[in-house]
């Protein structure tokens, strides 16, 4: 038995995978929406919207995290930030987006494999 189904979707190489909190309840309200609508031009002046290098972002309705808003992950890091204004996005775009380095005072949270990773890096 064949079963028919649509192609699959393919995705176009990217480096990092921005989820941005666009909830009301994330930070003053519209906060998250704002920086979202700002992501395009930011990470084309970075020079990191195209190509292998691209940066990848979508909104998120909510991740239930709201203290600190807005929240925002970068994958596939698992790198969870808080207090997410434009300026602190400025520099999370130029420390880890373009320089690889995650923004430690601004990390509330990253995944085990990330946390391995920055003990490994630390300890050589």
């Amino acid at each position: 038995m064949t079963i028919d189904s649509p192609p699959k979707p393919t995705i176009s190489p990217y480096k990092h995978h921005v989820l941005l909190c666009t909830g009301q309840r994330c930070g003053e309200e519209g906060a998250g929406q704002a920086l979202y609508d700002s992501l395009w031009t930011k990470l084309k002046a970075a020079g990191i919207h195209e190509g292998p290098e691209r940066t990848k972002f979508n909104s998120v309705n909510c991740f239930g995290a709201c203290k600190g808003g807005p929240v925002m992950c970068v994958q596939p890091q698992g790198i969870w930030y808080y207090n997410v204004t434009p300026a602190n996005l400025d520099l999370i775009i130029a420390e880890h987006l373009v320089g690889d380095q995650a923004v430690q005072e601004l990390v509330f949270h990253q995944s085990p494999e990330a946390s391995d990773s920055a003990q490994r890096g630390s300890a050589g």
